[in-house]
């Protein structure tokens, strides 16, 4: 992987005014590899049922397939996603969701992500597609990254 796109792209999480929100980290990337975590806080992150609310867990799936896909330095948008929740993580835990690219055409990429917590245990699986436009990522400069 181009070691400008990856700084780009670690920037660019790093300002994301979503992933701030939810204190997301972009721990691990690689060609076709993004390991996102975040701790589950259950008093900003729990549904009506005191369990973690689904968009919460989305939301890091979604961050690792937004970093995955966009590894070749172009922009990839989503076409589908589907998440199966599988459990409940327990308050506090400490969740990665590890996307990886399962296939890849001129317009098209599939990716396959998990979410675990701390101990290993399944939290949510997924699989996306992306689009790939082939545009670059509007980002990436000849010193790594503009805002």
């Amino acid at each position: 992987m181009d070691p400008k796109v990856r700084t780009a792209i670690h920037r660019a999480v790093e300002k994301e005014p979503f992933a701030r929100l939810l204190n997301m980290e972009l721990v691990e990337l690689s060609a076709d590899f993004s390991a996102v975590e975040m701790t589950y806080d259950s008093a900003r992150m729990d549904n009506i049922y005191s369990r973690a609310h689904g968009g919460a867990v989305y939301a890091l799936i979604d961050e690792a397939f937004e970093t995955v896909s966009q590894t070749d330095g172009t922009i990839a948008v989503a076409l589908n996603v589907n998440a199966t929740y599988v459990a409940s993580p327990t308050p506090g835990a400490r969740l990665r969701a590890e996307a990886r690219a399962v296939s890849r055409t001129r317009k098209t990429a599939g990716y396959d992500i998990r979410v675990t917590d701390g101990e290993g245990g399944l939290i949510a699986t997924c699989q996306a597609l992306a689009y790939r436009t082939g545009k670059p990522i509007p980002f990436l400069t000849e010193d790594g990254y503009s805002p």
